[in-house]
């Protein structure tokens, strides 16, 4: 996407104010490894490692919207319990807590993933079992109505945990209506004539395949799938399908669009929907137009899909990857990136890091960075920043300058995320992001690299690990032989 339009919209986005009424849930990750059999039944034992606890269903959109820049609150029911407590404090501090309704007839809504070395092993839901009372569902509306004149645009969350129900519904568009607020659906389950009144509602590829009974396989697909489940709806202005890597499709009274997305490399596609959603909802409040709004959402979605577990992307995310092209090119500091390393570090994967000037990329440098990353299960490069390699290499270097270098090794499968450093050694990232191992090429030895942060590997338990070069393929000898044909 255009970085200046992109840059725009966010610039914007810290002045909207977005309302999200839905389904709010705590989500609970158990992470840890599976080595034996249990001896009651013949299931694998989960040594548990870590758990960590996050807002999901509609608090992720909230937690999303915020990173995003935008001011958010969320309607929405929690149980009086200790799973209540939390997603209220939660909701607190993302700023967005002060239109909750506490039903103490309902459980707090909780999703429990067991995750093993990076897999998820079983999904466990706590559901509440009943509808929502009148007197909840009461509340709620008077919630709505109160946040409502100061929405720049509504967001509704169907999870199906019953807080989007009939008469919720009918009663927001109506609102919403008669306020002039747009409200856009992520919708859940069958029958999408419940959000008659919507802007626009988005389903995934699966969503409307249940909705329209046509597969979305490809674009004609899509357009007749868009066409058939439209043509159902009552005074709803837009349908909107995401497709994963092939992008978003609208269908409207102008007909049908697609807008396509870049290739990435997908970790997890937990609560794309949601930045996808969220994205949509703050261009639209900025006053882009549609097309635009999609673009945005398929640019804030497929940068969230290179993230582990449900994540969100902020909006120095999106500059960068904008900017650079690839959603490695440095864009984190050393603190997001070290946030990073403990969501991989936590769904049972080998972090590893090496780091060099990487001036001038050749078959050595593409052959080393692969049995790098064979060693490991994430690569982190730290690269040089341009100060640094002058002082490491003399004048005139480097020849590219590190946004150049950077764009470059972005491109290449073998590297997971790229990082700057200024200092002559990496001891800081060492120390900062404490990796499992540390790959340097084998013309160092284990004692070369002991001053230069090695010791700090070795004081935690980390492996320092010598990756065999390809003999006579260096930056060094690239520059020589063209010095030597000019002379």
């Amino acid at each position: 996407m255009d970085i200046t339009t992109l840059s725009g919209i966010l610039d914007q986005a810290h002045g909207m104010r977005i309302l999200c009424v839905g389904d709010v849930v705590l989500d609970r990750f158990v992470y840890g490894s599976t080595h034996r059999v249990s001896r009651e039944a013949p299931v694998p034992v989960l040594d548990e490692n870590a758990v960590e606890l996050m807002l999901g269903g509609a608090g992720n959109v909230i937690r999303n919207l915020r990173a995003l820049g935008a001011e958010a609150t969320l309607v929405s029911v929690i149980g009086d319990d200790v799973e209540g407590l939390d997603v209220s404090e939660r909701l607190r501090a993302e700023g967005a807590g002060n239109a909750i309704v506490v039903d103490p007839g309902r459980p707090t809504p909780v999703k429990t993933r067991f995750v093993s070395n990076g897999h998820q092993m079983l999904c466990v839901d706590r559901n509440p079992k009943a509808s929502l009372s009148e007197a909840t569902a009461t509340s709620l509306l008077k919630m709505i109505e109160r946040e409502l004149p100061t929405a720049d645009i509504v967001i509704l969350s169907d999870y199906g945990r019953g807080v989007v129900s009939p008469r919720i519904c009918s009663e927001l568009m109506r609102l919403a209506r008669a306020a002039g607020k747009r409200v856009c659906v992520d919708p859940r389950g069958r029958d999408f004539s419940r959000y008659n009144g919507a802007f626009l509602i988005k389903p995934n590829a699966l969503e409307l395949f249940e909705e329209g009974e046509i597969d979305p396989v490809d674009d004609d697909t899509t357009s007749s799938a868009l066409e058939t489940v439209f043509k159902r709806l009552d005074n709803v202005d837009h349908l909107i399908v995401t497709r994963g890597s092939k992008g978003m499709s609208l269908y409207g009274d102008s007909g049908i669009t697609h807008v396509r997305a870049q290739p990435r490399q997908v970790y997890d596609v937990s609560g794309a929907g949601d930045t996808a959603i969220s994205m949509l909802a703050i261009a639209l409040a900025t006053g882009a137009e549609l097309r635009t709004a999609m673009e945005a959402a398929v640019h804030a979605s497929g940068e969230v899909v290179t993230k582990v577990g449900t994540a969100t992307v902020t909006q120095d995310d999106l500059l960068s990857v904008a900017s650079a092209g690839r959603h490695k090119t440095g864009g984190q500091s050393l603190p997001q990136l070290v946030e990073t390393v403990a969501r991989w570090r936590a769904h049972g994967l080998k972090v590893g890091l090496t780091n060099g000037c990487f001036d001038i990329l050749h078959a050595g440098h593409v052959s080393y960075l692969e049995k790098a990353r064979a060693q490991c299960d994430r690569l982190i490069v730290g690269l040089n920043s341009d100060g640094s390699v002058q002082r490491l290499k003399g004048e005139g270097r480097p020849v590219n300058d590190f946004e150049s270098r950077a764009s470059v090794l972005s491109a290449l499968a073998a590297v997971d995320q790229i990082v700057v450093f200024d200092e002559d050694t990496p001891a800081s990232l060492i120390e900062g992001l404490r990796p499992d191992v540390y790959l340097k090429g084998a013309d160092y030895t284990v004692e070369d690299l002991l001053p230069l942060g090695g010791s700090i590997v070795q004081s935690y338990g980390g492996k320092i690990c010598l990756v065999p070069l390809v003999d006579g393929k260096s930056t060094t000898s690239i520059l020589q032989k063209l010095s030597d044909k000019k002379d």
